[in-house]
């Protein structure tokens, strides 16, 4: 079975991108939620993207939806780490992540040490 990882939109547009750090994650199962597809969907119509829809077809099948206390948590957790600016969207991932125990793929500097991170710049 291959490792399942959920993936941040920084991830996701790495692997678009065509980051050679990222080409072992191209093939592994993946995870995202709500709103790292709002995030991917936002970015991909601001930069002007050729053909969003193939990436937004291809992505929003991988969803799965953050339950309530998961985001309760992450946003606790948040408020609590208020001085090191984490994002709403990369506190509910990183803890989604580690209620469905697979790893949180990330390129965001601020998760670089915490455990259950996979980090790849």
């Amino acid at each position: 079975m291959n490792e399942t990882f959920l993936f941040d939109t920084y991830a996701i547009l790495e692997i678009i991108e065509g980051n050679a750090n990222y080409k072992d994650y191209v093939d592994k199962e993946i995870i995202i939620n709500d709103f790292i597809f709002s995030e991917l969907c936002f970015i991909l119509i601001r930069n002007k993207y050729p053909n969003p829809e193939r990436y937004l077809e291809k992505y929003s099948k991988q969803i799965v939806h953050a339950k309530p206390d998961v985001i309760k948590e992450a946003m606790n957790f948040r408020y609590n780490n208020k001085q090191r600016n984490l994002s709403s969207t990369d506190c509910i991932s990183y803890f989604m992540a580690k209620d469905l125990g697979i790893k949180f793929l990330t390129g965001d500097k601020e998760f670089s040490n915490f455990e259950n991170v996979e980090f790849i710049k």
